[in-house]
């Protein structure tokens, strides 16, 4: 009934029965998220989990009749995106299960690692390849190791408002650093201030790298992304 439920919604949903079955279905091709029953048949849901999670980054919602506290913990503890309680209502499961691919989308998207290609934006160019900023001149642009982690997180997510602490999170794994002080709110918008003065005709009045009142930053202009040479 639920994959029925999926497919009418609008899903690509195919039934598992055990974990050998999930791992097929993992082999076979994508899997965007897998909805994990707790008690599955003779297997455990909960150390499903806990083996997919040593080689999947998949988002995984458990379902469960299981609801207290200390049984929910222990799904979020081997690294369940979610868990939801039975009986749910449909609605609220497609609402929960929607906010988890899109979470997993954007985060995969903010750890931009394809340093490989060339992004052309507003006339500028950047290479991956070579890590060169050329302006719409032709003119080679020093920016620090910092500075270019921060044009790539944009330069991966072109007219998506990004808050603070996602820009934060994309530069300390992008650059694999421990969390600090640059970190903090306030380090980011001076970084983009940095980053501003070196890419924008006028930081004041920045055309590119756009406030977004009550959010964060967003790169205003179209990206587009092709092969280095």
């Amino acid at each position: 009934m639920l994959v029925q439920f999926l497919q009418q919604s609008g899903f690509i949903a195919l039934p598992a029965e055990s974990e050998a079955e999930i791992c097929a279905h993992l082999q076979a091709g994508r899997v965007d998220l897998i909805l994990l029953d707790v008690m599955l048949g003779r297997e455990s849901g909960v150390e499903i989990c806990a083996r997919l999670r040593q080689e999947q980054d998949v988002p995984i919602i458990l379902v469960s009749a299981l609801s207290q506290d200390h049984q929910r913990m222990a799904g979020y503890e081997v690294g369940a995106d979610d868990y939801i309680a039975k009986p749910f209502n449909p609605d609220l499961l497609l609402a929960r299960l929607r906010a988890v691919l899109q979470r997993a989308k954007r985060s995969a998207s903010l750890v931009y690692r394809r340093r490989l290609s060339q992004f052309r934006f507003a006339g500028w160019r950047y290479d991956g390849k070579r890590d060169e900023v050329l302006s719409p001149q032709g003119f080679q642009v020093a920016l620090s190791q910092r500075e270019t982690s921060l044009l790539r997180v944009f330069l991966a997510n072109p007219h998506i408002p990004l808050k603070r602490e996602e820009i934060q999170a994309a530069l300390q794994e992008d650059q694999a650093t421990e969390a600090s002080a640059e970190g903090s709110g306030r380090a980011i918008d001076m970084l983009v201030g940095r980053l501003r003065s070196k890419i924008e005709t006028d930081p004041k009045e920045p055309q590119m790298l756009r406030t977004a009142r009550g959010v964060g930053y967003v790169m205003a202009v179209d990206v587009h992304e092709e092969a280095a040479s």
